[in-house]
């Protein structure tokens, strides 16, 4: 399962979604923002439905993918005045901690630049539950505790109470399981309550393709209202493609302290996040002399290595597979970025580019190679102005005509090729590409 980060509130705003769907008996009264400057949350308070900003008190806090913000002294409000934190504090304190660079405890750097802000929610101890879930080997797990917060991992053993649940167990079975692990230490007069609550919550990490889901602390307030002060998240990006009405609008930011996605490699996240097949692509060296398509995620790491190993770190210009029976559409976009990356610098030693990949199950090579073809037919001068030299190996459905294909089109095209089949180990052509 690929996983991938999701904001706080892009996470909570999925749950405002499909609120009223899932948690029949509670109410969560979202209100949130997300914004990267001071003057963009004072220009926010403005608008019609978000007068609460000049209202209620205020929780300000980083939303940029790390935990632990508490303890970094990165949360804004006040315990000894909780209610005193206005829209001009927190659009102050933004500003402030904009201003430098910041260095966490694990010891990540970075500016900070996106941030959530709240109302302050008004609550007990005793009031804050922990809830997450996520899937561990072949079975989904929930994970309950009646501490909720900072502290909750302190004593994590003694603390939290786990549930398994195997892909084909009933929902039935499920619901009693979660009934029979609800914490002892949870109030009897709220058992109940978080019991259903906890069911509910597995039932939507489940059905909207969450590969983790967190809530510390949710807290249960009178009246069944729900507030869901922190929640961290990551999605299945592998069901984006059948997702894209439940989750709506969602990015998939870089982690905090790692440089940002490339305009490339944030075309091709784009690409995968609508398609049933897997396209991946990360710039390790944009001015590398080793270009590659592999297909397969378990080729992709053979290949790396195999590279690292011939010629080192230093050559290997990308990372990435296109897999899971792409379109020829799909392999034409994929194949045009690599060739207009590749194409961009110069290198005196000329270019290698590698189309490999194992065995295929299901993927047609033939329409894949067509796809690269298509590309071909387009990048064909610049490839060889940058001398570059192709190396193919492939199996799979169709391979024997994908294979043909593809020499053909590169003898048309005036392009240096290389084409193996099955035949040949995965790896040889690695060697071969690069003794020669």
């Amino acid at each position: 399962m690929a996983q991938k980060a999701i904001r706080e509130y892009d996470g909570k705003a999925i749950f405002a979604r499909h609120w009223n769907e899932y948690f029949d008996g509670f109410h969560y009264g979202f209100k949130s923002v997300l914004v990267s400057s001071g003057d963009e949350l004072r220009e926010k308070a403005k608008e019609h439905g978000f007068e609460w900003l000049n209202q209620e008190a205020l929780v300000a806090k980083p939303d940029m993918l790390f935990g632990k913000r508490g303890k970094n002294d990165l949360v804004l409000f006040r315990t000894e005045k909780p209610g005193d934190v206005t829209l001009e504090d927190a659009a102050k304190w933004i500003d402030e901690k904009q201003s430098h660079e910041v260095t966490l405890l694990s010891g990540q750097k970075g500016h900070l630049s996106h941030f959530i802000i709240e109302p302050f929610t008004p609550h007990t101890q005793d009031q804050e539950y922990y809830i997450s879930a996520t899937t561990v080997g072949e079975d989904d797990v929930l994970y309950m505790s009646a501490e909720g917060g900072m502290e909750v991992e302190e004593g994590w053993d003694e603390k939290v109470n786990e549930v398994h649940v195997p892909i084909n167990m009933s929902d039935a079975d499920m619901e009693k399981a979660v009934k029979a692990h609800i914490p002892a230490d949870i109030p009897d007069a709220n058992k109940t309550a978080f019991a259903s609550f906890a069911i509910q919550f597995f039932k939507f990490y489940r059905d909207m393709n969450f590969a983790y889901l967190e809530i510390n602390p949710i807290v249960m307030l009178d009246n069944g209202e729900m507030a869901i002060l922190d929640l961290v998240a990551r999605l299945d990006d592998t069901a984006g493609f059948m997702m894209a009405e439940q989750w709506g609008d969602i990015e998939f930011p870089t982690a905090f302290g790692m440089e940002d996605q490339s305009a490339e490699e944030k075309a091709i996240a784009e690409a995968d996040s609508k398609s049933g097949a897997s396209l991946k692509l990360t710039i390790l060296n944009p001015q590398g002399r080793i270009w590659t398509m592999v297909a397969g995620g378990g080729a992709s790491v053979v290949y790396a290595d195999t590279i690292a190993d011939f010629a080192g770190v230093e050559d290997l210009a990308n990372y990435g597979e296109y897999s899971g029976g792409p379109t020829t559409g799909e392999t034409k976009f994929y194949a045009e970025t690599i060739f207009d990356l590749m194409t961009r610098y110069n290198d005196p030693r000329g270019k290698v580019l590698i189309i490999g990949g194992a065995i295929a199950n299901f993927t047609d090579v033939a329409k894949t190679f067509t796809g690269i073809i298509q590309a071909f037919e387009i990048y064909a001068d610049k490839l060889k102005a940058h001398k570059t030299v192709i190396y193919v190996r492939r199996g799979g459905p169709n391979y024997e005509k994908g294979l043909k294909d593809i020499k053909e089109a590169a003898d048309r095209l005036g392009l240096e090729i290389h084409v193996y089949g099955p035949e040949t180990h995965v790896t040889d052509i690695v060697r071969m590409a690069l003794e020669k």
